[in-house]
């Protein structure tokens, strides 16, 4: 294949839009990753989050004490939600064994005379033990036990203070005299997977369309179809733009539905995202894609990059816990400034006002990337001069 005349016209924008898109229906593999891989991820990844809430976590109890409070909490723990009992023993070393062995994930302590301590008025602890390495099973063994023995402990107060002379609803009412109830706004059911996939729903929608664009720009290095004029290339990045707004829009109109994840706080304010964050993400594919010149190096060497960039985007990993040239060097990734907004528009509701900066930076990134796209692939005859 030959490189186009340098001294023919150049073709309209539509013309270039339509030829851009001709060849991803042509490339199966870059039509793969930007159709097919987003679509299979819509539907492949939050499948191992459809469970939401971890429940019935396999625990012990080490009863130490031996009486009818201790029996009291073992049948509180039993009977909540998120834990379930699966051995009740007096030794400790047993149920440490147990732990490692994988059969349990944690485990409440009773100590010796805890009722007695408890009658008395002095200070009783039960402790309780758990699985960091699985923060999930650690939080949900921590959160069950904490309620049942949060339960027998009301009881307690209750019956003391009834036996001071208070009835069951002044006792109940001196107890906790103002009522608490926690709710999450933007959570409501506080499960891992409305936390995780609207955030990662961003880094697949940029990471299929990076490759898939870097892919598409390699082959027109390879083929020598590289330099061409400014117009035929923002045809190009247009065509790499409307494919990575439908992947957007797959996945915010009706991906986030069909999970049921919280969405929809600031339509338009998501589309202002999309609008921004798409280009952004076409126009470093296609520069990486120029710099690589080659088709297979650009897919190797993006392939690898996805779990690095999930820790920089500040949503699974404390972005203050980071080196301090990483918390610089992320601010060049459009997930960066594109899972910010999109957690502020698309979940909080926040105004358009509030995602503003990340906006403006997704903007500045396009610019800069698109000029650069421009300038490394000018025609040849307009490199000479």
């Amino acid at each position: 294949m030959t490189a186009p005349d340098p001294h023919s016209a150049p073709p309209s924008l539509l013309h270039a839009w339509l030829a851009a898109l001709a060849a991803v229906a042509r490339d199966k593999g870059v039509l793969l990753l930007l159709i097919g891989a987003p679509v299979l991820y819509g539907f492949f990844y939050p499948w191992f989050y459809a469970d939401e809430v971890l429940t019935h976590v396999p625990v012990a109890v080490v009863d130490l004490d031996h009486t009818s409070l201790s029996r009291q909490i073992t049948r509180f723990a039993d009977a909540d939600p998120r834990i379930a009992v699966r051995m009740v023993t007096g030794s400790e070393r047993d149920a440490q064994e147990a732990l490692w062995r994988g059969e349990i994930e944690g485990y409440a302590v009773i100590p010796a005379q805890l009722k007695r301590n408890v009658v008395r008025g002095e200070n009783a602890v039960v402790s309780i033990e758990a699985n960091g390495a699985y923060a999930l099973l650690n939080k949900a063994v921590q959160f069950g036990f904490a309620e049942a023995v949060g339960t027998a402990s009301a009881g307690i107060e209750i019956r003391k203070l009834q036996a001071s002379g208070q009835s069951a609803l002044q006792a109940r009412a001196s107890r906790a005299p103002v009522q608490l109830q926690t709710v999450a706004l933007f959570n409501p059911t506080e499960g891992y997977g409305s936390f995780v996939v609207p955030a990662v729903a961003l880094l697949i929608l940029q990471q299929t369309l990076l490759m898939g664009a870097a892919l598409l720009a390699g082959t027109w290095v390879e083929a020598g179809q590289h330099r061409a004029s400014a117009t035929t290339w923002l045809g190009r990045l247009l065509a790499l733009s409307t494919l990575g707004w439908a992947s957007g829009l797959f996945y915010f109109g009706w991906i986030f539905v069909l999970h049921d994840y919280p969405r929809g706080g600031n339509p338009l304010g998501a589309l202002a995202l999309l609008a921004c964050y798409v280009p952004a993400v076409a126009a470093m594919g296609s520069l990486l894609g120029l710099w690589f010149g080659n088709r297979e190096r650009a897919l190797q060497v993006l392939l690898w990059t996805t779990l690095p960039i999930a820790f920089v985007a500040g949503f699974s990993w404390p972005v203050e816990a980071l080196p301090q040239p990483l918390q610089w060097l992320r601010w060049l990734l459009p997930s960066t400034s594109g899972v910010q907004a999109s957690l502020r528009l698309n979940q909080l509701g926040a105004p358009v006002s509030a995602a503003l900066p990340y906006l403006c930076a997704l903007v500045a990134l396009c610019a800069v990337c698109t000029a650069a796209v421009l300038a490394k692939a000018r025609p040849v005859n307009a490199a000479a001069r």
